[in-house]
């Protein structure tokens, strides 16, 4: 199984147009265009009944204290965990692509509505993203934030981040999963289902000092 994006190259930076955040010169970052890259996929085994999509940023601090914080650097050796910017599930195996923006196209403060796709998407679901989570406890940002938000890694921090685009083909038509589930509850649902997978990384960075 093959996974491809046109909207960046595997191992290249993500463009800010599909990211969350972008560089800003006086606030260190501003909200960016947020659209969902382009992916495309091809030789998905046969008797895959459906696809699922996830986006996992494995460079996300544990640590939240020193995060965008002015006179402060978060080192590249600061302890390192999931944050997850992506489930789509249920994708039928006659989808073999996803169009840049058709998914999330600007930031929507509060989040995006799901588990249902507002076109239909033939019967597609969003999980929870884990803005969700961060955003609790602002009243400027809080609420459900559904399908793909994109990057927006600490400004401050000396890590480049990695942004996998993971994708799996299941022998089952419908993830195990019901009602408002995570993108970790999706992760969990697939053990026992899994027919092949792929990936596509991009990185991206808002910490400008790394843009020189």
């Amino acid at each position: 199984m093959r996974l491809w994006s046109d909207s960046f190259k595997n191992g290249m930076a993500i463009p800010a147009d599909n990211a969350f955040g972008a560089p800003h010169p006086d606030t260190h970052v501003s909200f960016a265009a947020n659209r969902n890259p382009h992916l495309a996929w091809d030789d998905i085994p046969a008797g895959t009944a459906s696809l699922v999509l996830l986006c996992i940023d494995g460079d996300a601090p544990t640590v939240g204290t020193d995060v965008n914080q002015a006179g402060k650097t978060l080192p590249v050796d600061l302890p390192r965990g999931d944050f997850y910017h992506w489930a789509l599930v249920d994708i039928p195996p006659s989808v073999a692509s996803l169009a840049e923006g058709a998914y999330s196209n600007g930031v929507t403060p509060h989040g995006k509505s799901g588990p249902a796709i507002a076109n239909g998407a033939a019967h597609m679901r969003h999980g929870l993203n884990d803005y969700t989570g961060w955003f609790a406890g602002d009243p400027d940002m809080a609420g459900e934030y559904f399908g793909y938000d994109g990057p927006c890694p600490p400004w401050n921090d000396a890590r480049v981040h990695h942004y996998i685009f993971r994708l799996y083909a299941l022998d089952v038509a419908r993830l195990p999963v019901d009602g408002k589930f995570t993108a970790q509850q999706a992760l969990q649902a697939l053990h026992g289902h899994i027919l092949d997978e792929a990936q596509v990384i991009g990185t991206y960075t808002l910490n400008r000092a790394l843009h020189a």
